[in-house]
């Protein structure tokens, strides 16, 4: 296996104007939450990027992207028909090759040398299989994230073979279904929003969109069909592993969540010092006004 193409998915409703807010990476220059993205990915060794966008999108996401943008090729979403539907407007992009995929709300920190699509690259290649990144998530976070269940491979502390995976699970749901030993009492194998997929989630996709259309009064509706759908079935049809990511991810698309992006990529960077002074600075005063 060796991948060289990437998918990222930013046609999502609430998502469109995420990927060009701009925050200060790790090396001190302003960039758009996409491009950091695209650095992420190309770190991997990749060498073509598609992102799937929502009509309209494809010239303002190809504005702050800087260099990059010759590796970049849009896709159009026409209608809002889900995650594995975005995923699956892809398909002839990727071909019959597997693709490293990230999602386009997310960031990821990696305290390593290597960044966190550099690791699952790797991995992936070795194994020769699909590999999605998880991070131990504590269960009150169950409603935002897809689950897996598995064992672990032996002789490796981070790395799993899924066999069930369960999308947004309750907290009931996961202690059934999703419990993997050794993790902490309460805490479940959560997505970490990126993967290295291969072409048979693309035929899955494909598969499960045709099924779920359905006639009504002689028009075809599509039913919404998520990437945990189509990985539920893949873990049932090949090998499929999970590895547990050390990094951090941050969903800018939360509440705070692009200023706690921001802090995490600062206090990570070439100017923490100078951050954590004024940080300190900022608490300081805060409580000096308390007190006067």
């Amino acid at each position: 296996m060796n991948v060289t193409k990437a998918v990222i998915t930013a046609a999502g409703r609430n998502q469109r104007a995420l990927p060009l807010q701009m925050l200060i990476d790790r090396d001190g220059t302003e960039k758009s939450v996409l491009n950091i993205l695209v650095e992420e990915a190309l770190s991997a060794g990749v060498d073509e990027i598609a992102v799937v966008v929502a009509p309209g999108d494809a010239q303002p996401y190809a504005e702050v992207v800087g260099d990059h943008v010759g590796r970049l090729h849009f896709i159009t979403q026409l209608e809002p028909l889900g995650y594995g539907h975005a995923i699956y407007r892809a398909r002839d992009f990727v071909g019959d090759a597997a693709f490293l995929h990230l999602v386009g709300d997310h960031l990821y920190v990696s305290g390593d040398t290597q960044t966190c699509a550099q690791q699952l690259v790797a991995m992936a290649e070795m194994e020769a299989c699909s590999v999605s990144a998880v991070q131990a998530t504590r269960e009150s976070l169950l409603p935002y994230y897809g689950a897996v269940g598995g064992k672990r491979v032996p002789g490796r502390k981070d790395l799993y073979e899924i066999d069930t995976v369960i999308e947004k699970p309750t907290p009931t749901e996961a202690e059934l279904r999703l419990l993997v030993p050794g993790l902490r009492a309460g805490h479940y194998l959560c997505f970490f929003g990126m993967h290295v997929l291969t072409p048979a989630v693309m035929e899955i996709l494909g598969e499960r969109i045709k099924n779920r259309e359905s006639t009504n009064n002689g028009l075809r509706k599509s039913k919404i069909v998520t990437l945990s759908d189509a990985l539920a079935v893949l873990a049932a049809r090949e090998k499929y592993l999970a590895l547990e990511e050390p990094a951090l991810r941050y969903d800018v698309g939360v509440k705070y969540g692009l200023l706690t992006a921001q802090l995490a990529l600062a206090l990570s960077g070439h100017d923490r010092e100078e951050v954590l002074s004024r940080l300190v600075e900022l608490l300081a005063t805060r409580e000096w006004r308390r007190g006067v």
